[in-house]
């Protein structure tokens, strides 16, 4: 039986749940208002508030948006109104955004004053996650912006794959295999982002063991526009090519090489020489670099 992820643990009661909803039915966003802004709190309320109050989510891990779907949404809230309320938190006498940086921004083109909000308690680490969890169920996410949010996760709160697939409410294979884009050549990565190719693609680009054989694919289904099953059929020919040019592989080093590539988030090749040898750990920019650095003198 397949198993249902959830929304993560934690997260729920960030956001609204069925009984949550239909209470909150019962209450007029107007009256709210009347009452003032800073007296309501908590998930059973909707109120309204100055839409230049709201600040924008420093969390947001969203990098692209397509104007043409924003267009749309626009002029979807210009006839119709904020169907779905923004969450966000107080943030001295305005608020913060968490989640609804769309709806946000096309209210703002659609000329709206006030907008509907509900108000949370969250802190840095909860907005995080709401805001990868909304924009992730909405599929608004592409999946080099979902692999830097995991990334992020880890790295600024010192989680491992298992505790961001928990948080986020998805598999930890799911997770390993999204972080694992951020090792692709960056070209590779940003036709990901700009769906030049697929992320079918770029898996079956990952299966080669070096960036020189990674871009040749990468150029070779361009050119030929290649399925997703014809690269992984290119990716066989060219590792078997490979095998039988090469001796068969150490299987204590490839364990070392698969922790170092689980500690370090990057493509790592032991090179064995004699009795001793080399460590290639490889990298694609500055930040790349210094990441790598941090991580190698904390541990």
């Amino acid at each position: 039986m397949a198993q249902n992820y959830g929304l993560g643990r934690g997260l729920s009661s960030l956001i609204p749940n069925k009984k949550n909803d239909d209470e909150r039915n019962d209450f007029s966003v107007g009256s709210l208002s009347a009452r003032g802004d800073d007296s309501i709190r908590g998930d059973k309320f909707v109120i309204e508030v100055d839409i230049n109050n709201i600040t924008a989510n420093p969390h947001q891990p969203r990098i692209v948006f397509d104007e043409n779907k924003l267009e749309d949404l626009t002029n979807s809230i210009r006839q119709h109104g904020v169907i779905q309320p923004l969450v966000v938190s107080h943030n001295g006498s305005g608020y913060e955004l968490i989640a609804g940086e769309r709806r946000l921004q096309a209210s703002k083109r659609a000329g709206l004053k006030k907008i509907p909000v509900i108000v949370r308690d969250a802190d840095e680490k909860q907005k995080l996650e709401l805001a990868i969890i909304e924009n992730i169920q909405r599929h608004d996410l592409n999946p080099i912006e979902e692999a830097k949010s995991y990334q992020k996760l880890m790295e600024q709160y010192q989680l491992n794959q298992e505790e961001v697939a928990v948080r986020m409410g998805k598999s930890r294979s799911l997770v390993a295999n999204k972080v694992r884009l951020l090792t692709l050549p960056m070209e590779i990565q940003k036709a990901l982002i700009e769906t030049r190719i697929t992320e079918g693609h770029a898996k079956a680009i990952m299966s080669l063991d070096n960036p020189e054989k990674q871009r040749a694919l990468f150029e070779l289904i361009l050119k030929n526009n290649l399925t997703v099953r014809q690269t992984e059929d290119k990716t066989k020919e060219i590792s078997i090519k490979t095998h039988k040019r090469l001796v068969s592989a150490d299987p204590y080093l490839k364990e070392f090489e698969n922790k170092l590539v689980e500690k370090l988030g990057t493509k790592v090749k032991i090179i064995k020489s004699g009795g001793g040898g080399k460590i290639v750990v490889e990298y694609y920019s500055s930040e790349d670099l210094e990441s790598l650095l941090d991580k190698l003198s904390s541990n």
